[in-house]
């Protein structure tokens, strides 16, 4: 049949409707989204802090053995791995599990804000 698709080189974008408006356009612009409310943690693991042999372990000291990346962001401890001596740690967040294991180990656990 005769029309724009019948001739030799035609081609239309993925996206294209066939003339209806494009569903991008259709769909309304507002709302309320908490992307920018969420809370990023950076994480660090037992294991990690195993292999540092620190007693005391803060932001500073886990930026300067490059475990994280910066000071001011928020950084979470999880249990993966063991512990088998007692550090001390101060931290934004951590889990029940590891905060279990390092006071298991004789250690203590600081949540600071």
């Amino acid at each position: 049949m005769n029309g724009q698709m019948s001739r030799s080189g035609s081609t239309h974008r993925a996206w294209f409707e066939g003339g209806q408006m494009p569903i991008q356009r259709r769909i309304p612009k507002r709302g309320f989204t908490n992307a920018v409310f969420k809370e990023r943690y950076q994480v660090v693991n037992l294991e990690q802090l195993e292999k540092l042999g620190l007693i005391d372990v803060n932001a500073e000291s886990l930026v300067k053995c490059r475990l994280i990346t910066c000071v001011d962001e928020p950084f979470k401890v999880l249990a993966k791995g063991s512990i088998t001596k007692a550090i001390n740690v101060t931290a934004n967040a951590c889990s029940v599990s590891a905060q279990s294991k390092i006071e298991k180990a004789g250690g203590k656990v600081i949540i600071s804000k």
